[in-house]
């Protein structure tokens, strides 16, 4: 482990230091970079936000990127566009076939990928629709003719 910067044990130290300023830099960074912290990035402005979680993809552990800023979650994901290839799809509460259905989504409509486990993708449909999940083989990637 020679190869890490500032020695063997640099691993076991924080990766970041306020050196007693406002500018974050990197303790173990063979570079030394500083990054500025934006003002009122780590302040408090109120009451949350209440949300309509049936159109907002937000969940305990993931959020649109849109909403970085405004929701505050471990990660935030950039949507893959896929469509519904199958004749009808049904956008379900939870990611189980027995789970409630929220909508079911015709052939063709929109669907952003925010996550997919298993055979399941959660997601929103289109850009202000509900938030669910469906199952992968029902959803078609089209990324690759929007860049086209």
């Amino acid at each position: 482990m020679d190869y890490l910067p500032g020695g063997p044990h640099a691993a076991n130290r924080a990766a970041f230091q306020f050196g007693g300023s406002d500018r974050l830099t990197l303790a173990a960074h063979h570079s030394g970079t500083a990054l500025a912290i934006p003002a009122g990035q780590l302040s408090l402005s109120g009451p949350a936000e209440v949300l309509d979680a049936a159109r907002w993809p937000v969940r305990g552990d993931l959020a649109h990127i849109d909403l970085a800023g405004r929701c505050f979650v471990p990660h935030y994901a950039v949507p893959m566009l896929h469509r519904v290839r199958a004749d009808a799809a049904p956008l379900r509460r939870a990611p189980k076939d027995g789970a409630e259905e929220l909508i079911l989504l015709p052939k063709g409509a929109p669907f952003d990928v925010l996550d997919i486990a298993g055979s399941w993708c959660w997601g929103q449909a289109g850009k202000d629709g509900f938030v669910g999940y469906i199952r992968h083989s029902d959803l078609e990637n089209s990324q690759l003719e929007s860049v086209a």
